[in-house]
Formats: structure tokens, C-alpha cells, sequence
């Protein structure tokens, strides 16, 4: 069975499956398009949010292993990995911002360690740093089995400041 290489879209599915399958209440996708809604997203004020993390400056987060995440070799693929990783910090940042800031990834490196085996992957991100215009995040992924590291994920995201109001009559 042959795959796209366009993993994102597959670990997005999986990671959706997996928050119903375990009663989860949260994956942060910054915004909620119709898609997305199509998929369970609804919008959560900021508090409610915050209060929904870890206070260690860290997110914890795990991933089922399917079928549509292996390559070939029964492995992983590694771009679901990364999409994991990248998912992952991704909403610790947002859970770090201050209201209305909106975020970009601007650097993303994956190193590779082992093969992803799973049954499940289990993620933790972890602030490296918090400035006045970026944060930088590490996501270590393990496997369930053996907790055997298999990738870090090390990011950088922009803090960008919140949209001015369009002039009114204008888009």
C-alpha cells in the first residue's frame, strides 16, 4: 500500500480519531475553518484554554499508530512524525500567547533517532525560550512500547501581533 507524501493532512485525521477515541478535549488548530468543524473543532475562550495545559511549560500529547502512518517497512513515516512534533508545539505556543497574537512557524528541524513502532507515539514539548517575538519549542516523540526516543522536533515560532481592524466597508 502506497501513501502520499503529504503526510500532514494523515496526522491530523489520526490525531482527531485518537482525541475521540480517548475522550480528549483538546488539540489547538489556531482557527476553525469549516473543515475543521467538520471534524469536532468548536472555539474555547483563552482562560478555559490555559487551564486546559500543563503549568510546567510543557504540553504532553500521544498519537495511535494506524495503518495510514506506516511506510513499507512497518515504520512510521517520517513525515507524520514531523507533523506530530510540529502539531505539538504548535499549541504550546498558542497556549503562550498573549490575546490576539497570532503565530508562524519560522524554523522547524526533525532529528531522527529510531523507528517509530508504536503502538502509540507520545509527544512532550518543552519551552526553550520565550522572547518579545519568538519562542522556540522541543518535542521529543517516544515510542509506547519501550519508550525509546525516536525524534525531536526543535521549532521556532513568531509571536505576531494581533490584525488591526479592517477600515470599515473595506475587507
Amino acid at each position: 500500500m502506497k501513501f502520499s507524501p503529504k503526510s500532514a493532512p494523515f496526522a491530523l485525521v489520526a490525531l482527531v480519531d485518537w482525541l475521540h477515541a480517548t475522550g480528549a478535549v483538546l488539540l489547538d488548530v489556531q482557527w476553525c475553518t469549516p473543515h475543521l468543524a467538520s471534524l469536532g473543532v468548536v472555539e474555547v475562550p483563552r482562560r478555559e484554554y490555559l487551564a486546559l495545559l500543563d503549568e510546567n511549560e510543557q504540553l504532553r500529547a500521544e498519537m495511535r499508530v494506524k495503518p495510514l502512518h506506516l511506510n513499507n517497512a512497518a515504520r512510521v513515516n517520517g513525515g507524520v512524525l514531523m507533523a506530530f512534533g510540529d502539531v505539538v508545539g504548535a499549541a504550546a505556543t498558542v497556549a503562550n500567547l498573549n490575546p490576539g497574537e497570532r503565530t508562524s512557524t519560522l524554523e522547524s528541524k526533525t532529528n531522527f533517532f529510531a523507528a517509530g513502532l508504536g503502538p502509540v507515539m507520545k509527544a512532550t514539548a518543552v519551552l526553550l525560550h520565550a522572547g518579545r517575538t519568538t519562542m522556540v519549542w522541543q518535542t521529543t516523540i517516544r515510542n509506547s512500547g519501550d519508550n525509546s526516543r525516536v525524534a525531536i522536533v526543535t521549532q521556532t515560532q513568531i509571536r505576531l501581533p494581533a490584525k488591526a481592524p479592517a477600515p470599515a466597508g473595506k475587507k
